[in-house]
């Protein structure tokens, strides 16, 4: 298994590759990196954990759409919620629910060193 390094939002990652995935995974870095860096650029979130979830809700999102549909639907990071007087946006419990679910997997997955894989 080769490893290359790839940067996303300007850090750089040491990833596992298999023969042969290069360009595979170049593909997907390149991915990851223009849909977080759309969402750091909007302005309204800062934390890169949350820019990782909404970049990975939204890529998910995009492949779990019928083709038919996939053009009119707006990215999940688009929709912002209203937010509270402190600046935090409201979620409902569900949300709230999903989103703790999530970020479990997030931090289980990436594990001590921080590396995806």
């Amino acid at each position: 298994m080769k490893q290359l390094e790839v940067k996303i939002m300007g850090q750089a990652y040491l990833l596992g590759c298999p023969d042969g995935g290069e360009d595979q995974l170049r593909d997907a870095v390149h991915k990851v990196d223009a849909a977080m860096c759309k969402i750091r650029d909007a302005g309204k979130i800062k934390a890169r954990d949350r820019i990782a979830v909404l970049a990975a809700l939204n890529l998910a999102f995009e492949l779990a759409e019928p083709p038919a549909v996939a053009a009119p639907a707006a990215p999940v990071a688009a929709a912002a919620p209203a937010a509270d007087p402190n600046g935090e946006p409201h979620l409902s419990v569900a949300e709230q629910a999903t989103l703790g679910v999530l970020l479990g997997r997030l931090d289980q997955a990436l594990g001590d060193d921080g590396r995806l894989l």
